[in-house]
């Protein structure tokens, strides 16, 4: 798509210094860029870069826009405004409306007229697929599932019985929504499993990464609110309630019957025990384990650092020597003050 840096500018509110009438038609990197396309600096460090590009226009904030050779759209925001620019002059082309005649339609589903349904697709009984969705090859709807307007599911995605998707929702290949919990119980040594008759439950506007999965809740819905954005490879637990435009990345497990509220960032291969509570407003840095509720805002960590093998080794030996240092420390605390109690008594009479 082609458009103007003026139009741009109106659009996303942004102050443009140069030449309203140029033309840009996509986006590349500050060092990569050629004369119609966009970049952005988000960062200093990437200053000389700037300096050196052959971008027809870069978004960037108020002090780095003197330094900036080319026109400069200037943004309180600019990696975000860079994002929003980027879907204009990149837009998913969507297909058209229809059904393949591979796709299989149980006679009580109803398909908007505006939808797509591509190959070999199912769709069950009493399914509703709204207006402007896009139903990808190999993907499989099970009963009364329900997607809103303009949900794209892109190829070979799975959802269970029930399973509703609001609008405008994304969902990469490979998700299975829907699937049981991992629900049982105890007797006799042997495992009974516990029926999973909840749903799940996603808002509009979420963003599913490839082959994420995510479990129907036991007897209450699992649910995803609006605005939420998840990675690839993410295990969802039943009963699990993520707050309104939380962030996860990749390889996180959320134990079921964990909520976490809103605006929170999760940051990859976090382990996140079950039965927990996260307030808003929390980041959790990679690799971390949370096996407490959070209940205040702010950053948390747990996890040592890669160390060399060597090291890493006289680490571990000394952190299996903690208990008994401990113990003989407290023995000599135990004694010093009984030294410092006799002395005292000595000096008191």
């Amino acid at each position: 798509m082609t458009i103007s840096l003026g139009e741009l500018a109106v659009r996303f509110g942004c102050e443009l210094h140069g030449d309203p009438a140029a033309l840009v038609d996509s986006v590349a990197t500050l060092g990569q860029a050629h004369g119609r396309a966009v970049a952005f600096l988000a960062d200093s460090r990437h200053s000389r870069q700037l300096g050196e590009t052959r971008a027809a226009a870069v978004v960037l904030d108020r002090e780095s826009a003197a330094g900036c050779p080319v026109a400069a759209l200037v943004s309180e925001n600019p990696r975000a405004t860079f994002a929003r620019i980027a879907a204009v002059l990149h837009p998913r082309e969507r297909p058209a409306p229809g059904v393949h005649p591979t796709a299989v339609i149980d006679p009580e589903a109803r398909i908007d007229p505006s939808a797509h349904v591509s190959a070999l697709a199912v769709v069950g009984a009493h399914a509703a697929v709204g207006p402007r969705a896009v139903i990808g090859p190999h993907c499989v709807l099970g009963r009364d599932v329900r997607v809103e307007e303009e949900v794209w599911l892109v190829a070979r995605v799975t959802l269970g019985q029930g399973v509703t998707i609001g609008a405008r929702t994304l969902v990469h290949p490979g998700v299975v929504i829907g699937s049981d919990g991992f629900g049982f119980a105890q007797d006799g040594g042997r495992w009974v499993k516990v029926p999973q008759v909840g749903r799940v439950r996603i808002g509009a506007d979420v963003e599913i990464g490839a082959n994420t999965t995510i479990d129907r809740g036991a007897i209450e819905d699992t649910v995803l609110e609006d605005g939420v954005k998840l990675d690839n490879l993410i295990q969802i637990g039943h009963n699990v309630r993520i707050g309104a435009h939380t962030a996860i990345a990749g390889c996180t497990g959320i134990s079921g019957s964990t909520v976490i509220g809103r605006r929170c960032m999760i940051g990859g291969a976090v382990s996140i025990g079950g039965w927990l509570s996260i307030c808003d407003d929390v980041v959790v840095t990679g690799t971390t384990m949370v096996s407490h509720s959070i209940t205040s805002p702010g950053v948390y960590s747990s996890g040592i650092p890669l160390e060399e093998a060597h090291s890493w080794r006289k680490l571990v030996a000394r952190f299996k020597r903690l208990s008994s240092l401990y113990d003989r420390l407290a023995a000599v605390e135990r004694a010093v003050a009984k030294l410092v109690g006799n002395a005292r008594g000595a000096h008191d009479d």
